[in-house]
């Protein structure tokens, strides 16, 4: 990425995110264009690529462009233009539906009003700079009604959808089935399983709040935006919106505004069969704002209302319960659940234009809305040139606040800031690795601006307080020790909130291993969605003793192995903890794992920081030629078991290998001969051992070696003693050898 030396902030960060879509986006798309912005100190407002130079001052522009929607709303022409931009919205949902024969039409013609309201008349944002710092961000949380946001992107002038809604649904198309923010600029996050968006957008909001109290003074503030979410009945029904709900209330995220559509239609039909509770007492006991606007279709100044009122409430967030008709519009499917999921049929399509008077052909924006809409190109442009130049005179006045501020926003890490890991000698005492781990996150925290984190109840077990830092709360915004609480799922969907706000934002999260089956829809998201969350996960094996089957992951290894795009770390000691946090951090794209031990384990001989980088490497071998004997394969606290066996071996005057296998995912990436270099093709005497399921290590070990794990569920009693009758020893790697060589 270019340097922020020479380019704004937003420029830089615009630059990146081209060349991270470029790599996947097809030939015929049209690109997002770069503006020809000054350097960073410049005042001067910027001008997009192809667009024509106004010799006016910014402030003068905006007060031309605010002027003009000044003189229009509230009169009944505006009234007119905001039903048929409204409309357009629901029509450019229900012929993408229709066209793909596949969708959700229900919720985008129920939610059309607060749509258009949101884009058009509250929200600032730069259609052709989707990642500009200090946009306000929506999350559609009830993500099958994708529709309804592509076509507002599509009106505000995003280039990611300018062609894409024909071919909504379909391959290679920046409009799929949910929103996805790797595949189309504009969409902050990916929803689909309902409660995730709202739970993200409590981390979207905890990011504001928590840059606004660090870096914000009196006569500059450079953070200020908010967090708008739609949400349906079905993420009000799944547990991880009232996890995360509870915590958006206890934190007092005041910039956080979330409009609930109240349609009470879900997949099966009205929610009074499953669903009656008073939502409104409930959040207010959450400690949420609560306002009801009763007319969610055409009631355009309850909504306009009620978003003001939100905005001037701020030290708590505010839920807009909006009561809509689910399909607004078509005679027969409206306020049903067969508009929900499904496209509504070349019938009853004629029939909703005849019922909302809609003559035109399907896809057709009229030119009065377009113009309209048109209006956010250069608004845009301007919200972004006037930040640009208050963070300009900012970084005059405070330079330290403004480089981490910058470190933050743009994902460039300080220069030697690995160098900032500890370092570890065979001598050095022994410890669990979450002792070490701990070591790790507190020496990051010193250099990394956006690191901060937090555990699930559980920090002075997991080992996860950062010792510089207060809590985020309330009232003390700036901490970086976020407690979570007994909310291992809300915890996991807020991180992905945190890291996706900003590139520099690196959230670690933490509970026992077992327990990422409470968050694991969490953490697979965060895979799919590209956030580079840390999971610190402790108590990894049965190592953890007496707790029992209920606290022994067993799978678990094997399971996220099997998971896409996330990265499955075992560290075996001090050396192999650092690495795999240096490798975390800078895995910016893809999650990490933690698997973290309870029992104290010794620095072994051999295990290194940068061996920990190539996934598997050699610990110790006596070979020569690649040719061992045999080789000896452990992860975690077993490398120390295959190195003690390693050592019998060779007193019998075997030639052993003994490698550390950290991380699957890194091992798999490196070349055929880095690969043969440590595991040989020639040597088919191998043995693993690991104390969790054998699944998966035919693979590495291959059908003539022999693979000691435990595939059963594990017991309550002492490790020592575990380890013992679940045969991970010593003893049982040596016999195993030896009956293969």
């Amino acid at each position: 990425m270019a340097s922020t030396s020479s380019l704004t902030l937003s420029q830089a960060l615009l630059s990146r995110e081209i060349s991270r879509h470029g790599s996947n986006s097809s030939s015929d798309r049209v690109p997002l264009s770069i503006p020809t912005f000054s350097g960073l100190k410049s005042t001067k407002p910027p001008r997009l690529a192809g667009s024509v130079h106004r010799p006016r001052a910014t402030h003068y522009r905006r007060q031309i462009v605010r002027a003009a929607v000044a003189e229009t709303l509230g009169t009944t022409a505006e009234t007119a233009l905001v039903e048929k931009s409204i409309n357009t919205i629901r029509f450019l949902a229900i012929d993408a539906v229709e066209k793909a024969n596949s969708g959700h039409p229900g919720l985008p013609m129920g939610c059309a009003p607060m749509g258009h309201i949101l884009y058009d008349e509250v929200m600032k944002y730069n259609p052709k700079n989707p990642y500009w710092f200090n946009r306000d961000r929506f999350i559609l949380s009830a993500g099958h009604g994708c529709m309804l946001q592509y076509a507002l992107l599509h009106l505000a002038g995003y280039d990611s959808v300018r062609e894409d809604l024909k071919s909504f649904r379909q391959w290679g198309s920046r409009t799929p089935g949910h929103p996805e923010n790797f595949e189309t600029p504009g969409v902050e996050v990916t929803t689909g399983p309902l409660g995730q968006g709202i739970a993200n957008a409590v981390g979207l909001a905890l990011a504001e709040k928590h840059l606004a109290a660090r870096f914000n003074k009196p006569d500059s503030e450079v953070v200020d935006h908010y967090t708008y979410v739609i949400l349906g009945d079905g993420c009000q029904m799944e547990g991880i919106a009232n996890e995360a709900c509870s915590l958006a209330g206890h934190w007092g995220l005041g910039k956080l505004i979330a409009l609930y559509d109240d349609n009470h239609i879900s997949i099966d039909g009205d929610t009074e069969i499953a669903f009656t509770e008073s939502v409104d007492t409930r959040f207010e006991a959450l400690g949420w704002h609560v306002i009801w606007v009763k007319n969610g279709n055409t009631g355009y100044d309850e909504i306009r209302a009620a978003i003001q009122e939100a905005k001037a409430v701020k030290d708590k967030p505010t839920m807009i319960k909006v009561t809509t008709t689910i399909g607004f519009g078509s005679p027969n499917k409206a306020n049903s659940y067969s508009v929900h999921g499904s496209a509504l049929g070349a019938k009853e399509v004629e029939a909703t234009r005849s019922n909302l008077g809609w003559p035109y052909e399907p896809f057709h924006v009229p030119e009065d809305v377009q113009k309209h809409w048109s209006r956010h190109t250069p608004l845009g442009a301007d919200f972004e040139a006037e930040w640009n130049a208050k963070f300009a005179e900012y970084e005059k006045k405070y330079p330290e606040e403004a480089a981490e501020l910058k470190s933050i926003i743009t994902g460039e890490r300080p220069a030697g800031w690995e160098d900032a890991l500890p370092k570890y000698t065979p001598e050095s005492p022994g410890d669990a690795t979450r002792n070490l781990s701990q070591q790790c996150l507190n020496a990051l925290a010193k250099v990394l601006p956006g690191f901060l984190g937090g555990s699930a109840d559980l920090a002075s077990s997991n080992m996860t307080l950062l010792k510089m830092y207060g809590d985020f709360q309330k009232n003390t915004p700036e901490e970086r020790n976020l407690r979570f609480g007994v909310r291992e799922h809300g915890m996991g969907a807020i991180c992905n909130g945190i890291a996706l706000h900003s590139p520099g934002f690196i959230p670690y999260c933490a509970t026992f291993f077992v327990f990422t089956d409470y968050m694991r829809a969490a953490m697979r998201i965060s895979a799919l969605s590209e956030a580079g969350v840390i999971y610190v996960m402790t108590h990894d094996s049965i190592g953890l003793g007496e707790d029992g089957p209920t606290h022994q992951p067993i799978e678990h290894l094997a399971s996220f192995r099997a998971m896409p795009n996330i990265l499955m770390f075992r560290p075996a000691d001090g050396n192999e903890t650092a690495g795999a946090y240096k490798v975390a951090v800078v895995n910016r794209k893809r999650p990490s794992i933690m698997a973290l031990s309870r029992q104290k384990l010794p620095h072994l001989p051999g295990t290194s920081i940068e061996g920990v980088e190539k996934g598997g490497y050699i610990i110790s071998d006596n070979s020569s030629g690649n040719k061992p004997d045999v080789i000896l394969i452990g992860t975690g606290s077993e490398l120390e078991i295959a190195f003690q066996a390693g050592e019998e071996l060779r007193k019998e005057g075997k030639a052993v290998r003994v490698v550390s296998f950290v991380s699957w995912e890194l091992f798999e990436e490196q070349s055929d001969a880095y690969k043969e270099s440590v595991l040989p093709e020639a040597v088919s005497a191998r043995v693993s051992i690991e104390a969790g399921s054998t699944f998966g290590w035919g693979k590495i070990v291959g059908s003539k070696g022999k693979a000691i794990g435990i595939d059963r569920f594990g017991a309550s009693a002492p490790a020592g003693k575990i380890y013992k009758e679940f045969g991970i020893t010593v003893e049982a790697v040596v016999a195993a050898a030896r009956e293969l060589s």
